[in-house]
């Protein structure tokens, strides 16, 4: 790769799942609804019907706009984007070409501690296609059906400049991508639904040359793996047809998953294959002052930022912090279970260790957490106050992930109050050390490592029950007390 500089962009959709109906009509979004049964003449392209623009669609474009640092167009309207395809019942595509939502802005990402900013070129609305169903899927190998149910459904379409140089720089823009739209609440990014997708960019030229080379479009794919996987494809491709002295054409790709490479699926078109013109069936937005400062004032915090206030308010490590906010819902828990005990360590140590581990065993993610956040505090400080061990709650914690119990609910049913009594303790302690001659001897004849073994053994008699550090102390009190006597 060192003869050539490597040129990555992305185009991405993101299917604005948070609203409750599409973007020219009142029909629901849905997901996994009986084909054809979300529509209306307007969105199944009628001749006849006028559309009527959803404003909170605006909104939740104008938020993501916002949240990627670009220029509002304070006059923004919507264009006719023409061709003919099955899913496509107007042959044309309502969508924003010539005054976007918001323009050159930025999103920053951070690969091996270094951090850059990947350009936004431009941040729009448009509707969706409906879904084209072939083959197999369809019942028919032959057969291709179509499901409208998605078209009409408002996306957030966001395109980058080719700022990206690396396999490494994509993924990280990719994931803090995901990340943003997230904590902005305007889709809930379920690649395998189709609310997330990404189309990439590549392009090769020579090492110190400032001309970007031919760009070459990979279309349909439906995850991070797949995306990185084309890409690598793809710049392999065109670095051996550069080698050999040939042109890369520009064209259109898909990606075959089976055979790992890319294959040409279309000549790519340009702006003025698609015949854009301004739609005449809606007039232009205007985005006042008073409106976008409103939006500005509703807007969350945003990922950078919570990471920051974790480490600050919280005192955690910058692992733990970043671990926590990677998502809105595990940064909600944390501080939520927080709020309970107090104990921001011990939270986040508990969600990152047990917890997660049970998390991942039952296949679940933290949005099907069946433990309450509330729950774990409280079981963090019962720990604080006493009341249970860290043996005791590790099996509690199993417990309530199971019944969905409290914590509190739990010890009462099975008794698992530590025993801090130190007569009952001292007790227990002279039936082990009694039990264990051998052992005592091992102890007198200089052998601390035997204090471990009694304390166990305290731990079996009194099923975990006993509070160690105090458990600790008396045991060896007895054991020195033995070595008084023996002498």
């Amino acid at each position: 790769m060192s003869e050539f500089s490597v040129n990555i962009g992305c185009e991405i959709h993101v299917e604005l799942s948070s609203l409750h109906s599409k973007l020219f009509c009142r029909c629901p979004i849905t997901y996994g609804a009986p084909p054809n049964t979300a529509t209306c003449p307007v969105c199944l392209g009628f001749p006849g019907v006028l559309p009527v623009v959803n404003e909170k669609a605006i909104e939740a474009v104008l938020k993501v706009a916002l949240a990627l640092n670009c220029k509002i167009n304070t006059l923004t309207k919507f264009d006719r984007k023409n061709y003919y395809y099955p899913d496509l019942p107007k042959g044309y595509q309502i969508s924003q070409k010539y005054l976007p939502i918001g323009y050159d802005g930025w999103l920053e990402i951070e690969v091996n501690g270094k951090t850059k900013r990947v350009g936004i070129a431009d941040v729009h609305l448009e509707e969706d296609t409906a879904k084209s169903i072939h083959g197999e899927e369809a019942g028919d190998p032959t057969a291709t059906l179509i499901d409208f149910n998605r078209s009409g459904v408002p996306l957030c379409e966001i395109v980058t400049y080719p700022d990206m140089n690396s396999l490494e720089e994509l993924e990280a823009f990719m994931v803090s991508l995901r990340q943003l739209l997230l904590y902005l609440g305007v889709s809930e990014c379920r690649m395998e639904r189709g609310q997330l997708r990404f189309e990439a960019s590549v392009s090769l030229r020579p090492k110190g040359s400032n001309q970007l080379g031919t760009r070459v479009e990979i279309k349909n794919l439906n995850s991070f793996r797949a995306v990185l996987g084309a890409v690598e494809a793809e710049i392999k491709r065109q670095r051996e047809i550069l080698l050999s002295g040939g042109k890369v054409v520009q064209q259109t790709m898909l990606w075959n998953e089976a055979l790992k490479i890319t294959e040409p699926m279309r000549t790519k078109e340009t702006a003025h294959d698609y015949r854009y013109f301004p739609e005449p069936d809606l007039v232009p937005v205007v985005v006042d002052e008073k409106w976008l400062n409103r939006l500005k004032a509703e807007m969350p915090e945003l990922p950078k930022q919570r990471f920051e206030r974790f480490m600050h308010e919280y005192e955690l490590g910058e692992y733990e912090a970043r671990l926590l906010t990677a998502a809105p819902v595990t940064a909600g828990y944390f501080e939520a279970a927080t709020k309970i005990c107090g104990d921001p360590k011990a939270i986040a140590n508990w969600m990152l260790g047990d917890l997660q581990g049970l998390l991942n065993d039952a296949g679940k993610g933290w949005d099907e957490c069946p433990v309450p956040p509330e729950h774990l505090g409280e079981m963090v400080k019962l720990m604080r106050e006493g009341v249970i061990s860290v043996r005791i709650a590790k099996e509690l914690l199993k417990e309530m992930f199971t019944t969905q119990k409290s914590p509190r609910q739990i010890v009462e049913e099975r008794g698992l109050v530590q025993i801090t009594d130190e007569a009952e303790l001292r007790r227990i302690i002279e039936e082990v050390v009694a039990a264990n001659p051998k052992a005592v001897q091992e102890f007198l004849s200089g052998n601390e490592k035997v204090l471990g073994f009694f304390v166990g053994q305290v731990m079996r008699a009194t099923k975990g029950k006993a509070n160690p550090q105090l458990a600790n102390k008396l045991v060896r009190e007895a054991l020195e007390q033995a070595k008084v006597t023996s002498s």
